[in-house]
């Protein structure tokens, strides 16, 4: 047995069988299916993904913003919001541009048709939130999303 698989079996409780529908990533992974699929539904025309939608808003709230920095703001690796902003770019909902003061740096900026489209879904946003949360009362909608504040 490796080091590292000891240690992972020695802090491993064994009071209880291992059960897969009782551990946290496959519970997380099972409500970020709801969530993506209640979201597909209600941003249904405008034809982005979660996480194109999660650039958007953010370019949204801070204005123009380093490629790089928008990519971490949101939990995107660098390879990803490459891709990410070039896709978007390509659709004609971001403007890329050189930082004038570091020329290193690729600027985002929402185009008008950007900003139109985000500012839509921003305001469909919360029915998605009610959707994914509909099983939970409020108090437990509330502690649900503190509590994945704090881990994630």
């Amino acid at each position: 047995m490796t080091a590292k698989r000891a240690k992972a079996t020695q802090e491993t409780p064994q009071e209880r069988p291992y059960v897969l529908e009782e551990q946290i990533g496959f519970l997380i992974r099972r409500a970020h299916q709801r969530a993506s699929a209640i979201f597909e539904q209600v941003m249904d025309g405008f034809d982005v993904t979660p996480v194109q939608y999660a650039a958007l808003a953010k370019l949204h709230d801070l204005g123009p913003t380093s490629q790089n920095q928008l990519g971490r703001m949101v939990g995107i690796d660098p390879a990803t919001m490459f891709g990410v902003a070039g896709r978007l770019a390509k659709r004609g909902l971001v403007s890329p541009s050189v930082d004038p003061n570091d020329a290193r740096l690729v600027l985002l900026s929402l185009t008008a048709a950007g900003r139109e489209a985000v500012e839509g879904m921003k305001a469909l946003g919360p029915v998605v939130t009610a959707r994914t949360l509909e099983p939970l009362s409020e108090e437990e909608a509330a502690t649900l999303i503190a509590l994945l504040g704090r881990i994630g």
